[in-house]
């Protein structure tokens, strides 16, 4: 696969710009001061929950260290920011990104990190051809949300995720709820990139060779419903749309709402993720939250891990306009956050993320993160796919909105996605 050249990026930048980003795309925009001073590093942040604390960091770092940083967030797309900020020789020093755009910019912007010390302490780093570029800020991964609490109030009994792998089980529960008094205990998000981005590509994910199934998808020899990993997934997405609390609303239907109500307990399941809470925690939530496998009627082991992995990396800039004196104090930067008492509190305390690193011991506090920690300690995540098209969740999570909606069956979204595939091109290179 051909590298994503930046003159490709600046080339699609003008329509990117309109994405929303995957996980960030609500805050104010910035923009960054020049490198060129030798004085300071700057740093972009592309995950906007937690960019009032990347700024308190920044103070706290300059006033020990001497070393002066900013922090600078931009709504738009990671892609077409950093595009821009190339285009007119004022790049970050530090750029946070997805891990397909490491991918796709680090060969030709970003520094080689090989030999510093926090590679052998993470497996969550990204090397392209033997080369160490991106380093991982999370782990984060994807499953239901439950409420136990509010389990537990309509059975009576204590809830064990463990014992509802299966689509089966999962749906005599929510039929005990429902007789319970909760009418509907399901939440369905219905943002594009919950849809497309996070649901739909697990569909990817577990399969036995994701590479192999994605090349057949572009070659459009796959059919998707006589594919038992689709058929899975897609069942127990329809258990979750059937009981949906928005069920006649389903695609107006607010997130922040959805989220609220999972909290509370009024709906015991969403799908989502580990970042999900920085909005649940926001609310009078429940003690006893947790995130679990998607239930699936399936004997290949998926229904018993979450996927994820590292989520977010930083990578440093190589270019001329960053001084070697920039570069150093950025190293130096990243090493404070995996060996610094204080850096390692910053990750897991002040951002309330799930640490890459083997050395970072301090017990994750939210038990969203909690949840994550345990499967990835495990080795029960199974890893993300890093190289989705940049338009598949804006494309397609409008497809999956209409499905959602009802607006149209199962066999036909099945087309529209093997219909997108065949001219689908993948981001970053392998």
């Amino acid at each position: 696969m051909m590298r994503l050249k930046l003159k490709k990026i600046l080339s699609v930048a003008v329509t990117s710009v309109l994405a929303v980003s995957l996980l960030g795309a609500c805050g104010a925009s910035g923009s960054s001061g020049s490198n060129s001073d030798g004085k300071t590093i700057t740093i972009f942040n592309s995950k906007s929950e937690i960019q009032s604390q990347m700024k308190a960091m920044a103070k706290q770092y300059t006033k020990k260290t001497g070393v002066k940083v900013e922090v600078y967030y931009s709504s738009d797309t990671v892609a077409s920011h950093l595009a821009t900020k190339y285009a007119s020789n004022d790049p970050y020093t530090i750029s946070m990104v997805d891990a397909k755009d490491v991918y796709s910019l680090a060969k030709e912007h970003a520094v080689d990190l090989s030999d510093q010390s926090w590679v052998k302490k993470t497996k969550y780093a990204i090397a392209i051809g033997g080369k160490t570029y991106g380093f991982p800020v999370s782990i984060e991964a994807r499953g239901l949300i439950y409420n136990a609490d509010a389990i537990k109030k309509v059975t009576g009994k204590t809830f064990d995720p463990s014992q509802y792998k299966t689509l089966d089980s999962f749906k005599a529960l929510i039929k005990q709820l429902k007789a319970g008094g909760m009418s509907s205990p399901t939440g369905v998000m219905k943002e594009d990139w919950s849809l497309a981005a996070h649901y739909l590509p697990q569909v990817y994910e577990e399969q036995k060779n994701v590479n192999s199934f994605i090349s057949k998808l572009q070659k459009g020899t796959v059919d998707l419903n006589k594919n038992a990993k689709w058929t899975s997934l897609m069942d127990t997405f329809d258990v979750l749309k059937e009981n949906n609390y928005a069920k006649s609303s389903a695609i107006s239907a607010e997130r922040e709402t959805t989220e609220q109500k999972l909290a509370t307990g009024q709906i015991a399941f969403m799908f989502g993720g580990n970042w999900d809470w920085s909005v649940i925690n926001k609310y009078d939530y429940s003690k006893n939250m947790g995130m679990m496998p998607v239930p699936q009627n399936t004997d290949d082991g998926t229904n018993t891990k979450l996927v994820g992995g590292g989520s977010k990396y930083f990578f440093i800039d190589s270019s001329s306009n960053t001084t070697a004196k920039q570069r150093k104090e950025a190293k130096d930067f990243l090493k404070w956050l995996v060996d610094n008492k204080d850096g390692q509190k910053f990750i897991v305390d002040d951002c309330a993320l799930v640490s890459p690193f083997s050395n970072n011991n301090l017990e994750v506090k939210d038990p969203l993160g909690k949840s994550v920690k345990k499967f990835a300690d495990s080795g029960s995540l199974i890893p993300n796919y890093n190289y989705l098209p940049d338009d598949h969740y804006s494309i397609l999570g409008a497809d999956f909105q209409k499905y959602l909606a009802g607006q149209e069956d199962r066999a036909s979204l099945a087309n529209e996605i093997t219909t997108y595939w065949k001219t689908a091109k993948l981001s970053g290179s392998k």
